[in-house]
């Protein structure tokens, strides 16, 4: 039997509908519209192997830096994210078990590997992690409470709106996989502009 394959501009339809805040079944009614009946399942699977990923190669002159908690199958994992607070886009998120100075300075590293972030100032809270990592890679910061540093909490504040619909957690899924859709909507959020 020959396998039915979705063309690809349904399938990339079905992934931005489900990240612009579509359900899965939602998603799905939607893509019957087109003659395309596929599980929930699969537009989950069509997100995860996408594996999209924020652009690089931006040259901020500010960076937001921040960290929230994320539940995952009822476990805490901290989502970090640096967003340029000019365009409120992402430049880089990840998801850790647990919030350190080393892991701060991991994915102070991977930003740098992505970003030219090295005149940049970081805008972080008063979480003496933050600070401790950027000293040690040489970054500089500035703490702010308001102004620019509110481009990283606007961003949270809508992933934890998309996350509510999951109860603030995501259910059934590995950790790895819920950083996958973070990426994805980091990308989506990102192409809203």
């Amino acid at each position: 039997m020959e396998r039915e394959r979705t063309p690809r501009r349904l399938m990339e339809l079905g992934i931005r509908l489900h990240l612009a805040g579509l359900s899965l079944s939602n998603t799905v009614r939607e893509l019957e519209k087109f003659g395309v009946e596929r599980s929930q399942k699969a537009v989950h699977d069509w997100v995860h192997k996408a594996d999209l990923q924020p652009a690089s190669g931006a040259s901020p002159d500010h960076v937001a830096l921040d960290e929230t908690v994320i539940r995952i199958n009822g476990q805490q994992f901290w989502l970090y994210a640096a967003v340029d607070p000019k365009t409120n886009e992402f430049l880089h998120v990840r998801l850790f078990t647990t919030t350190t100075t080393a892991l701060t300075q991991r994915f102070l590293r991977e930003l740098r590997e992505k970003h030219d972030v090295k005149d940049a100032v970081f805008l972080v809270d008063h979480a003496q992690h933050l600070a401790a990592a950027l000293q040690r890679t040489g970054l500089r910061f500035r703490p702010e409470r308001h102004g620019n540093r509110n481009a990283v909490e606007r961003v949270f504040r809508e992933v934890k709106r998309r996350t509510s619909s999951f109860s603030n957690s995501f259910s059934h899924v590995d950790p790895a996989t819920a950083e996958t859709w973070l990426r994805s909507f980091a990308v989506w959020w990102n192409s809203r502009n």
